[in-house]
């Protein structure tokens, strides 16, 4: 007769082969439908996969759902879009924020053209050479588009995950050891939708908040719903905050025309379109602010806009006073910057602190 312990250990064991079986069992009947994800049955489309990746980066499936489709209809396959500019990328990414995403994404889409015949390659470590794919990405492409037996880790399964084997160590300390983990939920097929599966489980059950333990299909053996303190779960260190920054935007109009420049090709917002604006300093008060506004014939005088506009950044908190100014019908732009009309704003680069902006001062 085996000992408790040596049932306990088979038990254990047996539950962890049932996990992958049971995960697709419950994915093949509440696959949540997107219109990035490939039908029941159907071959993923790399280039939809990769896309959607990209977007999803640090941003909601709801979100991301408009972005993509205008993207599909302009751009349908990855050819298309390594032909086209990165300005036009940058136009039509304007608003999902994050925009070296948009740069890497129109990187990637020339090196794919160029480099691979408009192909994907269809391995992990291929995929790890593209510009702007790191392991995740490339492990979620070659699982989702190529079956390949590797498993992506993201939030959802992050929290899956740590919560199922009550991972004790801080995010992000304890990654390795979850990708780990996450690894034993792989069946010997349907790479890509174990993956799937796990991100639709702790998108609609295995929430931050209120999990719906009752219908996982993993809540037999959770340890931490064992314990019953899952929402604890993922554990994660203390963030550190960010020192607050503050400048000056100015928005000036010709007529019905507006000023802007575009925005270095490196660093923060790179290629992006903006209003002139200072420096973004912490402890910058606003005669020091003011002291950057361009230099423009007939205006002698600066309107303050009452309030500020603030914006949180992934590092820092960002604040804004705003100021005006009107000029004459033929002045023309200073150095680097441009007249465009207000009514062709939305076809400009505008990331949403700008936007901000412009309609604070325009109001």
């Amino acid at each position: 007769m085996p000992s408790l312990a040596a049932s306990k250990k088979q038990n254990a064991t047996e539950s962890s082969a049932s996990r992958p079986a049971l995960l697709l069992d419950w994915y093949d009947r509440h696959r949540r439908r997107l219109p990035w994800r490939a039908a029941a049955g159907e071959r993923a489309d790399p280039y939809r996969v990769w896309l959607s990746e990209i977007m999803l980066q640090q941003t909601g499936v709801k979100t991301v759902g408009p972005y993509f489709e205008k993207f599909l209809a302009r751009w349908p396959d990855v050819a298309a879009l390594g032909r086209a500019s990165q300005d036009d990328v940058l136009r039509m990414w304007a608003g999902l924020g994050y925009y070296s995403r948009a740069r890497n994404l129109h990187a990637c889409a020339v090196a794919v053209l160029r480099e691979h015949g408009g192909v994907f390659p269809g391995t992990e470590e291929g995929l790890r050479q593209l510009p702007g794919i790191g392991p995740y990405t490339a492990k979620a492409i070659a699982a989702i588009a190529f079956d390949i037996q590797t498993m992506p880790v993201d939030g959802n399964i992050e929290r899956v995950v740590s919560r199922l084997y009550a991972v004790e160590e801080p995010l992000p300390q304890a990654k390795p050891r979850i990708q780990e983990l996450a690894s034993t939920l792989l069946g010997n097929s349907r790479a890509g939708d174990s993956a799937q599966a796990l991100m639709d489980l702790g998108s609609s059950i295995c929430t931050p908040k209120k999990p719906a333990c009752a219908l996982c299909p993993l809540n037999e053996d959770c340890a931490a719903r064992l314990r019953g303190d899952q929402e604890s779960f993922p554990r994660k260190a203390p963030k550190k905050a960010g020192t607050l920054r503050r400048g000056a935007a100015f928005i000036v109009t010709r007529g019905d025309e507006l000023l802007v420049r575009t925005r270095p090709e490196k660093g923060l917002l790179g290629g992006m379109t903006e209003v002139p604006g200072s420096d973004w300093l912490a402890g910058q008060d606003d005669k020091g602010a003011l002291q950057q506004a361009p230099e423009l014939k007939g205006v002698t005088r600066w309107r303050r806009k009452v309030g500020v506009v603030t914006h949180v950044f992934t590092h820092f908190p960002l604040e804004l006073v705003i100021y005006t100014a009107d000029v004459a019908a033929r002045t023309r732009a200073p150095a680097g910057m441009r007249w465009v009309p207000l009514a062709t704003l939305a076809d400009e680069a505008l990331p949403n602190v700008m936007r901000k902006a412009i309609a604070h001062g325009l109001d």
